[in-house]
């Protein structure tokens, strides 16, 4: 029987959850080198952020208790092989975003137990443990993944929010002046610093795709998805101005823990401990909420014949366990195979490689929303408003996929092209059985 507990604010946690990971606690220190518009950057953003909530609201209702999130919502608008690009995409973008999570959850954990940043076998047995304890935790029912979720959402979220509500009123405008420090133009500069800063929103569909999991899902999931990106916004726009307020931009940029060295500013070096702890949260509860995602979508694919079967392998608790392993199995490599670099070389080569993933799915969606939508009758003001959210959402999702750079679009392209063998794969299977 299906361990169906995700209620409207579990689901809402799930969604800030995912989102409010390591990205907000290292984000300000790679945005230092731009200076104060880097906030523009977060208002960017932020708007394509809620375009993209908006717009997997308006699909939750569309199609009610559908499953697979962006997969479902590309196949029943593009048909089969788009469905299939943007599964494989997204699906490499949740594990690979698994394996930067596990790196970060042991450098933050290095801060407590330093032979972590030393030692590195240590640090790759702690990456390997804390995705296998998780994937565990994983396959005991998602109830219990919806708790934790909201636990730690709320946990994580305190220490983040003080130092935004404190920062405020400490901020030194010089450290605003100018406003670009790059070297670049200012439009260049917010397009690069709403592209880094979009990674931060990755997992605004997080409601939409244990659909089957989520009560009363045509109207819980739109009040998720929505409120977990405004939520998210509010908390990442107060905390950078403020941060980047306390600090100025050149130590900034050579910190590796901006909430920390806040926290320091404000409260005295105790604090620096609690918010380290804090940040420890941020990265669990985010992996936990994400190891959840890269089971159920593999499931939602082969269910439609389009995986393997073996991922719609579920326990006794109605959780996918299989696609969860493999996935894991794929995170654990990516870290072995990358450990002997620069951590943050890892990171953001990881981050980058999930945006691009991400974004792709998203312009798929985009254009399965305007075929899909005027299927329905509506006058024609709706229809206006219906090709704008889709057009501004497209735009956005090119915008930053241009921002994202050469390499990441090269490599995320490059993975996205490795998943055709294996639809040919399937498609000769199943003309074989006919």
């Amino acid at each position: 029987m299906k361990d169906k507990m995700l209620g409207r604010w579990t689901a809402t946690s799930l969604v800030v959850g995912n989102m409010v990971g390591a990205g907000v606690f290292m984000m300000p220190a790679l945005l230092a080198v731009y200076g104060g518009i880097s906030i523009l950057g977060w208002l960017l953003s932020t708007l394509g952020a809620v375009l993209v909530a908006i717009l997997f609201s308006r699909f939750s209702k569309l199609m009610p208790g559908i499953q697979g999130g962006p997969y479902a919502f590309t196949r029943k608008g593009l048909g089969e092989f788009p469905g299939f690009l943007v599964a494989w995409g997204y699906w490499i973008s949740v594990w690979t975003t698994n394996a930067a999570l596990a790196v970060a959850f042991v450098s933050y954990l290095s801060v407590i137990f330093p032979v972590l940043g030393s030692e590195m076998y240590y640090s790759i047995g702690s990456a390997l443990a804390v995705i296998w304890g998780l994937s565990w935790f994983n396959t005991l029912g998602v109830g219990k993944v919806g708790k934790m979720s909201l636990i730690t959402t709320v946990l994580k979220l305190l220490p983040i929010v003080a130092i935004g509500a404190t920062g405020i009123f400490y901020i030194n405008v010089d450290h605003f002046i100018p406003l670009n420090l790059s070297q670049e133009s200012n439009w260049t500069a917010i397009i690069a610093t709403s592209t880094l800063t979009f990674f931060s929103y990755l997992g605004i569909e997080s409601a939409t795709i244990p659909a089957e999991n989520i009560k009363d899902p045509e109207t819980n999931i739109p009040f998720a998805t929505k409120w977990g990106t405004l939520i998210a916004a509010f908390v990442y726009i107060l905390s950078s101005i403020s941060i980047l307020g306390l600090i100025s931009p050149e130590t900034l940029s050579m910190s590796g823990a901006p909430f920390s060295d806040a926290a320091e500013l404000l409260w005295g070096s105790g604090a620096k401990i609690f918010v380290t702890l804090a940040a420890i949260i941020s990265v669990f509860g985010a992996l936990n909420g994400w190891i959840l995602i890269q089971g159920q979508m593999p499931e939602a694919i082969a269910r439609d014949n389009l995986f393997p079967t073996l991922f719609k392998k579920k326990n006794k608790r109605g959780i996918p366990a299989m696609g969860i392993f493999i996935s894991s199995v794929l995170a654990s490599i990516l870290i072995v195979m990358n450990y002997s670099g620069s951590l943050m070389e890892v990171f953001k080569f990881m981050i980058l490689v999930s945006t691009v993933s991400v974004l792709i799915p998203y312009i798929f969606c985009a254009i399965s929303y305007m075929i899909l939508m005027p299927k329905k009758t509506y006058g024609k003001l709706k229809n206006f408003g219906i090709l704008a959210l889709a057009s501004s959402t497209l735009i956005f999702s090119l915008i930053a996929l241009i921002g994202s750079g050469f390499d990441s679009v090269f490599w995320g392209l490059l993975f996205l092209m490795i998943g055709l063998p294996v639809y040919a794969i399937m498609e000769k299977s199943k003309i074989s059985k006919t």
